[in-house]
């Protein structure tokens, strides 16, 4: 994998020269195989399926969504947040 930097001039067009350049590049790039990180490596179909979409229209909806997912109580997190402040004193 490479980086390639190239710099705009507000204003100004590309010449035709540097936009057959960039085509050509990203021509390239688009025939180039997916290389995967080994820390997030490729998923199978099931994996991927067990995405949802997060879209709330209220914060209670996203708190609801979230204790039923077994993640956490905001409403929880925020009393022990209080009471361990307030043994602190």
């Amino acid at each position: 994998m490479s980086i390639v930097r190239y710099t705009l001039e507000v204003g100004k067009e590309l010449t035709d020269e540097e936009h057959a350049e960039m085509a050509a590049r990203i021509e390239a790039a688009s025939k180039k195989p997916y290389t995967y990180d080994p820390d997030c490596p490729l998923m199978t179909p099931a994996q991927l399926a067990q995405f949802r979409p997060v879209h709330f229209a209220t914060m209670e909806e996203r708190a609801k969504a979230m204790r039923e997912a077994g993640i956490f109580d905001p409403d929880e997190t925020e009393q022990e947040t209080v009471i361990e402040m307030a043994g602190h004193k």
